[in-house]
């Protein structure tokens, strides 16, 4: 069979190399496919297999298929990115497509697990994310193996928008007002949320560095989080990374009111801002103390994510332009930022109904 490697050159540059092992020469004979990107070079060669109509679909299973499709992009993504990927096969897709030969998957049986998954009360959207992982292999196979591929035409479950619980108005007053009164590192977090609208991964990595007290601002560069671990004695870990995209590297101008408290908490360049020493506090320590936070202050319990849908929706009351919010949420479009964080009150609603009138 002719196989073939991808790799990315230092002039920036995609170069695949395709070798056939000669029958009756002991040296392999290579041709190289030059491209901008991954995908470009992967065309040029299928274009150039076109004529090779063998197929290994007989003799492969989805689970081999995976490990051939993670080792190729394990180099193009992220480690986090990665791990995600890992979870969702392991623990959904594996078990159940893993043992298969690729020519025994049928898209009624794909239908099938998209019904079982919702029976198990797995939401349409996550569902449809481990579809795209399972389309995104399939099409490994179709390109590189000619499988028939049976997630062509899948039609992926319809996604309802799910509405984040928030404080209310008269509750978020009750935060704002401990928060200024009690100074800790629990509320700077908190505050640092709903006056930037910051990422809880991108509040536990900022480190003093990263503010700039005299221009006032806040670069964000880096997130945390915490990964599964494939291999090695533990299962999981935390890691420092990039951000969650590539419009998530952002400056952030920082609001008088929040100068004020970040003065008190200033240290050593090098020292995370939430913790004070040079050992970052991992997100969900940071989801348990604000959970904590809000009991001690009779609120009802909501996710530290809400605050950043809050910062959204109170930006846009005050009249913030859609392409400066969208931009300090660290969005790669405005409608993202329309349409994942954008919240108006009913109360809001009720004002702008009232301000219809009858013409006389």
């Amino acid at each position: 069979m002719t196989q073939f490697n991808i790799y990315h050159r230092k002039d920036g540059r995609w170069e695949g190399r395709i070798y056939n092992p000669a029958e009756q020469e002991s040296k392999k004979k290579y041709k190289s496919f030059y491209g901008k990107s991954y995908e470009e070079v992967v065309l040029l060669i299928t274009k150039y297999k076109s004529d090779n109509t063998v197929t290994d679909e007989l003799s492969i299973t989805f689970s081999e298929l995976y490990s051939k499709w993670i080792e190729q992009n394990k180099r193009r993504i992220k480690e986090s990115t990665a791990a995600n990927y890992q979870m969702k096969a392991d623990k959904h897709i594996l078990p159940v497509f893993g043992g298969l030969y690729l020519y025994e998957i049928t898209s009624e049986m794909i239908y099938e697990f998209i019904t079982t998954k919702q029976k198990a009360n797995l939401s349409n959207r996550y569902i449809s994310d481990i579809l795209v992982l399972m389309k995104s292999v399939m099409r490994y196979g179709e390109i590189h193996y000619h499988i028939n591929n049976p997630m062509k035409d899948i039609v992926m479950p319809k996604k309802y928008k799910n509405e984040i619980t928030r404080l209310s108005a008269s509750e978020e007053a009750v935060l704002k007002k401990h928060i200024t009164e009690n100074h800790s590192l629990v509320t700077l977090a908190v505050a640092l949320a709903l006056f930037t609208g910051l990422r809880i991964g991108e509040i536990c990595a900022l480190q003093w560095k990263d503010i700039d007290m005299k221009k006032r601002i806040i670069t964000v560069s880096k997130t945390i989080q915490r990964i599964q671990c494939r291999n090695g004695n533990t299962k999981t870990k935390l890691i420092i990374t990039d951000p969650k995209s590539r419009s998530s590297f952002r400056t952030i101008p920082i609001p008088e009111s929040l100068i004020l408290i970040l003065r008190e908490f200033q240290a050593n360049a090098e020292d995370f801002v939430l913790s004070g020493n040079r050992k970052p506090v991992e997100p969900r320590t940071m989801q348990y103390r604000f959970t904590r936070l809000l009991k001690n202050v009779n609120l009802p319990s909501v996710h530290f994510h809400s605050l950043r849908h809050s910062f959204a929706s109170k930006c846009i009351a005050l009249g913030f332009d859609m392409k400066s919010l969208s931009e300090i949420l660290g969005h790669s479009s405005v409608e993202i930022t329309m349409n994942l964080y954008v919240h108006s009150s009913f109360d809001q609603k009720v004002e702008y109904m009232n301000r219809l009138k009858m013409a006389i």
